[in-house]
């Protein structure tokens, strides 16, 4: 007997009004998000779409940033910065273990 199969954070599965929901946003600041390039979230073959738990993240970051005073363009900055850096210490991370490996 195998357990529940719970979707992969990435995977898109609530559509916009829980999405919404679920975070305490209208479903047009969503539709605003995804117009200013802040989310991109994946579409049915239909075109609905369907937002996963990353996304629901990242409107939670979206929504701390504007809080802290923040405009779009400031979020837009603040969060590409983050995923930068994110992606930097990844490769500090390999490249310290490759050093290591090597002697």
């Amino acid at each position: 007997m195998t357990g529940p199969r719970f979707p992969d954070p990435s995977d898109g599965v609530y559509g916009i009004s829980v999405a919404a929901d679920l975070v305490g946003l209208a479903p047009q600041s969503l539709r605003l998000y995804e117009e200013r390039g802040l989310l991109e979230p994946e579409r049915t073959a239909g075109g609905t779409r369907r937002y996963s738990e990353d996304d629901l993240v990242r409107l939670t970051r979206i929504t701390e940033l504007l809080g802290d005073g923040l405009n779009l363009a400031g979020v837009a900055a603040v969060l590409q910065l983050e995923k930068d850096n994110a992606r930097l210490r990844d490769e500090n991370r390999r490249f310290r273990a490759q050093r290591r490996r090597d002697g």
